[in-house]
């Protein structure tokens, strides 16, 4: 049994975070991270071998709203947002 080829455009990828700065492959491994713990498909994009050239985190495009949402939430919590969260899934651990 064949399988049709899906023509919906739900899950084309489309970038959510693109940076060439000198920390670019960590904040990119972390929105990543982020991302995932949130049920949220991504891919993370970039050659640590060249680090001049840029990193992306991409996501499916119907998950962008909700990427978005949580990664403005996660940057206006701070550093301290994000030591309460870690410490919050410790204790659940």
């Amino acid at each position: 049994m064949a399988l049709e080829p899906d023509d919906s455009h739900e899950m084309d990828m489309v970038t959510l975070f693109s940076s060439s700065n000198h920390d670019a492959e960590m904040e990119a491994m972390q929105i990543h991270g982020m991302l995932e713990s949130n049920g949220i498909p991504s891919v993370l994009v970039g050659a640590s071998t060249i680090p001049s050239l840029e990193f992306e985190v991409q996501v499916p495009k119907e998950n962008l709203e909700e990427a978005q949402r949580i990664l403005a939430e996660a940057q206006a919590a701070g550093p301290e947002g994000a030591a309460e969260a870690e410490a919050a899934g410790e204790e659940g651990a």
